[in-house]
């Protein structure tokens, strides 16, 4: 039976109906539970909007056997108003690490991208999949979009992986190249993404938080020149290759986390914990964060990394 409560919407099954002596009234739409001091609980029906998360009771008991920890939580949405770069001061003092769009090829850094293989691998080539009318359209936008910008450009070399669409949050599409196989015979990178539970535990005693998330932060990370062509993907228009980190390759989120924790090293687990392309300011009080705050973008200007202002949190 479905209780329309406000943060939580609950099934209750007959045994508990039975157990606390539920009178429910179909014509009404309404439940009536009778309290411990004797009062009688209504509770009516009210129109339902979007899909239900549901997991069985005995699933979920399973579940915590194994060793699981359950938590009850709700998600709201806040529908913050959308920001404005002139409203928050320290993006205004360091403007050019928050553009537009990414206008060209990353300078060569201290990390670069690399794809090593197990030994004896021949190049792998995937015949493309098949699209959809809208999703042909969306390739061809995208397609001249990376070459214009210098991220990808054609290739004529045997490696080729397909490419498919998946939607985002707001509808739009994303571009994916499938490197499942490539994947295969990558030799996995050992670096180590942190834990978030370690992470957490470095904000104890913080009161004040900035987030920055860089703008498409594997793009601004090159290839190797000699593992470009192992990049390369095939399309019904053309066969390219990237000159910047795709996303969808084994060793991406290891290799960028590498770089980040070299450019932040002198600060974290002082003021900032860094998590691949995500980067949490937290300080004591507001005195001290606009300090760190101010840091962290001229290190992003030093090294040439740029942010994405509306998935930014001042």
């Amino acid at each position: 039976m479905l209780l329309p409560f406000d943060e939580f919407d609950l099934i209750l099954g007959m045994y508990w109906l039975t157990l606390y002596d539920a009178i429910v009234k179909y014509k009404r739409e309404t439940i009536e539970l009778r309290c411990k001091n004797y009062e009688i609980l209504r509770i009516e029906s009210s129109e339902l909007n979007g899909l239900l998360a549901v997991i069985s009771s005995m699933k979920a008991l399973s579940t915590m056997r194994k060793g699981c920890e359950a938590y009850f939580a709700y998600v709201i949405d806040s529908r913050v108003s959308e920001k404005k770069v002139e409203s928050v001061p320290i993006v205004c003092e360091f403007p050019k690490v928050i553009p537009e769009e990414l206008t060209g090829l990353p300078p060569i850094r201290e990390v670069i991208f690399g794809i090593e293989l197990v030994p004896r691998t021949t190049p792998i080539s995937i015949a493309p999949y098949r699209m959809a009318p809208a999703e042909l359209k969306e390739l061809k936008s995208q397609l001249q979009e990376l070459t214009d910008r210098g991220f990808a450009r054609p290739s004529f070399l045997p490696w080729g992986a397909p490419v498919l669409f998946v939607k985002k949050k707001d509808s739009t599409m994303r571009m994916c190249i499938d490197y499942c196989q490539l994947n295969k015979v990558t030799i996995k990178n050992k670096y180590p993404l942190h834990r978030i539970d370690d992470l957490f535990d470095q904000l104890k005693g913080a009161a004040v938080f900035s987030k920055i998330d860089l703008r498409s932060g594997y793009y601004q990370l090159r290839v190797k020149d000699s593992d470009i062509s192992k990049t390369a993907f095939q399309t019904r228009y053309s066969h390219y290759e990237f000159l910047v980190m795709p996303f969808g390759l084994i060793n991406a989120p290891a290799i960028f986390m590498d770089l980040m924790n070299r450019i932040f090293r002198p600060y974290l687990d002082q003021f900032v914990v860094v998590f691949i392309n995500d980067i949490l300011i937290y300080s004591r009080d507001e005195s001290e964060h606009a300090e760190h705050l101010r840091i962290v973008p001229q290190t992003l200007r030093d090294k040439q990394l740029y942010a994405k202002f509306s998935k930014c949190e001042f």
